[in-house]
């Protein structure tokens, strides 16, 4: 039940919010009940914090719509709301979906009125739940309702220059992916996170998996881990309390905060419909829709961006206005509203009048918003920039008398390649240009928000588990994975001192037993033909903007010329990774294998991490499996295992923001090794992660392993913490301590046993004496050469960029062992 707030209660939370201070979750409860003179305060409270953010936007006094075309390419959906007249069933439908001739006719019809938006609405996955949407995709070619939506809003864009605003319900972090490239905006509404009203029986959304409330938060931090400028919202009226309904704000506010995508909040009243299983609720009252958007506005603060659809306040403008809004959404010249075809929208004449009324300009803008026009890299992908240029004025709103013209959707012909190409070289001399990029204040996120998310996973070390893992570790190592040892292995991890040395001994005693007293090397060049990335990770600091100074970009010339230049060195290997470039050509990731293939047609192409592969087969618009399959047909010949950090998604999400969840590493490593890739494996460690975590990485390296066979080695990677951007926000921590690392590499070579027999340590971030150390800790390779390396040089590591064979030679003499040359995938040389 909603228990009525006392009036002192809300008028102590509209002082606060007043005064500009903080209000926590039951202070906005309390305002949500705001009535009569305490309303009207709480309206020009939030009135004035939104007048300050459009002031700070530079457009005081306008308030925003977008004319747009409503697209409904099906009405089928998987789900069953309770309060839905849009989704309905195929008997009453003349076809599955609309057909893509179809869809070009109303956008056609939006385009010669002078609409600017595409809006896509549709069911979500309609074909896991009804044969005729399967059907008709079939017969059309179509694996899924999504690579359908992807077609037709590629189609928009080529034949009637509109921009797609895509809403398909709810999506994966590699869905977000591949449609990015085809819509300058996406939506999905939160509605509420009041689980309950999805769970229990006769609740609003139960029965409908893809209204589950973690479901959809999940979503829309997956939009900004993207880079998705993304609109969300709540459903008020349907149930829910003010506590839960406080509760959702908070919850959207969070996200915006963590990654700063959330383009807009659409706050939307209950109306009942007909025909529905709610038609008998009353209405949500415009009084509770007016206190819920000031408080949102409260809550979200000055620089969100605010709407209440028009056509479901029953001509209350002047009210909406006063509560916070600036914007009205989307309204139509062309088609109705489908998802509330009993209520039109308002003429746009009718609009500017009624905000005229109130003191506000109505201004046009386009699907996405302002803030993100002007901001472009990193949020607006390159095959879209000239559409949206086409039909934005320099503030980022629409110019109003552009009429939308087809454009082709391909990539820009300007010149790829340039920059600070010889960065490789000059950071061991000059150095880098500065210890962070330009936008370090805003590119990362909110750094409260994401130190929020840190766990700690403290365990009690037990001296006899010590003792225990320990027995286990020499007599069978591998069962130290298994759950009912983990108290064994976590014991294991906090080993120090004489248990630490024996560790180490007993690991040195498996490498020897495995490998041999050879201690292996590549003769390799690494090189990294991009470093302009707009991901976002908070640990790399090799990533630039492309107009930062130490940005660059090779050409394919330029790196089968490196490789040419490598292969008359000795080496037997390329290592080629970059940066995730929005600008890199989709073309681009095989044509570098081949000419390197081309030039040398000997050298081993171990290439692209599997955030590149993703990210390449996204932007293609094929699966993985395909994109790898044409990599390998190329001549690409393995794959490093890097872009994993930790395996866990809790410290995965701090750690990298955008990068690919843990479940997609899984899978395209797997699928690489299914087609005949090998990879390499890793482990970063010494950030913000702990023990747990790491035994839980090497577990699941372990089920791949299990499952293909394929990977060629384990590589440990030590934090470089210098120049990171998450030590220098103050979250991570200095690096793995010197225990740390011999505790890793130890515990690798024992975990591992019977599975990956090669475990490799890295030079360059551990130094001579390091890697001595971690050689008589279980350890047998070196790695390779590399001749120039740049990532963890960018990061601050201190031993170099580039070892001679002599020099890995005397590495290995000084651990007590001989050297020997290896390929790529560990033969003999």
């Amino acid at each position: 039940m909603d228990t009525p707030p006392t009036e002192a209660s809300i008028r102590r939370a509209l002082k606060r919010a007043a005064e500009g201070r903080a209000i926590d979750a039951d202070e906005a409860a309390a305002l949500l009940a705001a009535e009569g003179p305490l309303l009207d305060d709480l309206l020009a409270t939030a009135g004035a914090i939104r007048d300050a953010g459009l002031r700070e936007a530079g457009r005081p006094g306008v308030v925003t719509y977008s004319k747009k075309v409503f697209i409904p390419l099906t009405r089928l959906c998987r789900d069953r709301c309770h309060y839905c007249t849009f989704a309905t069933v195929p008997h009453r439908l003349p076809a599955a979906f609309l057909e893509r001739d179809e869809v070009l006719a109303i956008a056609r019809e939006g385009a010669a009125q002078g609409c600017k938006e595409a809006l896509f609405t549709l069911g979500d996955r309609p074909e896991e739940r009804w044969p005729a949407a399967r059907q008709w995709l079939d017969e059309r070619g179509y694996d899924s309702t999504l690579d359908y939506v992807r077609a037709c809003a590629i189609a928009v864009l080529e034949e009637t220059g509109l921009l797609p605003h895509l809403n398909p319900g709810v999506l994966s972090w590699a869905e977000l992916q591949r449609l990015k490239p085809v819509a300058p905006s996406m939506g999905m509404m939160l509605e509420t996170t009041a689980t309950r009203l999805w769970s229990e029986p006769g609740g609003p959304h139960y029965g409908s998996p893809d209204k589950e409330p973690a479901v959809r938060l999940r979503v829309l931090d997956d939009a900004g881990r993207v880079g998705v400028p993304f609109t969300t919202g709540i459903l008020i009226g349907i149930g829910e309390t003010r506590a839960e309904r406080a509760d959702a704000i908070f919850a959207m506010r969070r996200t915006a905060r963590e990654y700063g995508h959330v383009q807009e909040v659409i706050i939307q009243n209950f109306r009942a419909k007909p025909d529905t299983a709610m038609r008998g609720m009353p209405d949500a009252e415009l009084r509770e829709l007016a206190a819920t958007v000031a408080v949102a506005r409260v809550i979200l603060g000055p620089r969100a961006r605010l709407q209440a659809p028009p056509n479901l306040i029953a001509g209350e403008y002047d009210l909406l206005l006063r509560a916070g809004i600036d914007d009205w959404g989307g309204v139509s010249p062309v088609t109705p509203d489908h998802v509330n075809p009993e209520r039109p929208w308002p003429q746009i004449d009718s609009l500017r009048e009624m905000s005229a009324r109130s003191g506000f300009e109505l201004r046009e803008r386009l699907t996405i918003y302002p803030e993100y026009v002007r901001r472009g890299e990193g949020w607006l992908d390159p095959r879209l920039a000239a559409h949206v240029a086409a039909l934005a004025d320099p503030s980022g709103l629409a110019r109003e008398d552009a009429m939308p013209a087809g454009l082709p959707w391909q990539e820009p012909d300007d010149a790829y390649a340039g920059g600070r190409t010889d960065l490789f070289a000059t950071i061991d001399t000059e150095g880098r240009t500065g210890d962070r990029r330009g936008d370090f204040d805003s590119v990362y996120g909110d750094w409260d928000e994401v130190a929020a998310h840190i766990t700690t996973g403290s365990t009690r070390r037990v001296e006899t588990d010590v003792l225990a893992g320990l027995r286990l570790a020499a007599e069978d190592p591998a069962r130290l994975l298994l759950p009912e040892h983990e108290d064994k292995a976590m014991a294991l991890f906090q080993a120090d001192g004489s248990a630490l040395d024996e560790l180490a001994r007993i690991a040195d005693d498996l490498r020897k037993d495995v490998n041999g007293d050879d201690v292996t090397y590549v003769v390799n060049r690494n090189i990294n033909f991009s470093n302009v990335c707009y991901v976002g990770c908070r640990f790399c600091a090799f990533a630039q903007r492309e107009r930062d100074a130490d940005a660059y970009r090779l050409s394919v010339e330029q790196v089968a010329a490196r490789a040419e230049e490598a292969w008359r060195d000795g080496a037997t290997e390329v290592c080629m990774q970059g940066g995730i470039d929005p600008k890199m050509p989709v073309t681009a990731y095989a044509d570098l294998v081949r000419a390197v293939k081309d030039r040398v047609p000997g050298m081993h192409v171990h290439a692209f991490s599997p955030m590149e592969i993703v990210t390449g087969a996204a932007k293609a618009g094929v699966s993985v499996r395909e994109w790898l399959e044409d990599l390998r047909d190329a001549g690409l010949g393995t794959i490093p295992g890097t872009a994993a950090e930790i395996l866990d998604d809790d410290v995965r999400w701090v750690l990298t923001k955008g990068k690919l969840p843990a479940s997609t590493w899984i899978d395209v490593v797997t699928t690489a090794h299914q087609v005949g890739i090998r990879s390499s494996s890793t482990m970063m460690y010494g950030h913000v992660d702990h023990p747990r975590q790491w035994l839980g990485h090497f577990r699941v390296l372990a089920g791949i392993q299990d499952v293909t066979g394929g990977f060629t080695e384990f590589v440990a990677l030590p934090f470089i913490h210098t120049n990171a951007p998450i030590y220098l926000a103050g979250i991570a921590r200095p690096g793995p301590t010197w225990r740390e690392n011999r505790v890793v590499h130890a515990m690798a070579r024992v975990l591992l046993h019977g599975r990956i027999g090669n475990i490799q340590c890295s030079w360059v971030k551990l130094g001579d004496e390091g890697t001595i150390a971690m050689l008589n800790g279980g350890c047998n390779d070196l790695g390779g050469t590399l001749m120039e390396e740049t990532i963890s040089r960018m990061a601050g590591s201190e031993h170099g960029s580039a070892r001679t064979v002599a020099q890995l030679k005397e590495l290995a003499a000084a651990a007590g062992r001989p050297a020997a040359e290896r390929t790529t995938v560990y033969g003999r040389r």
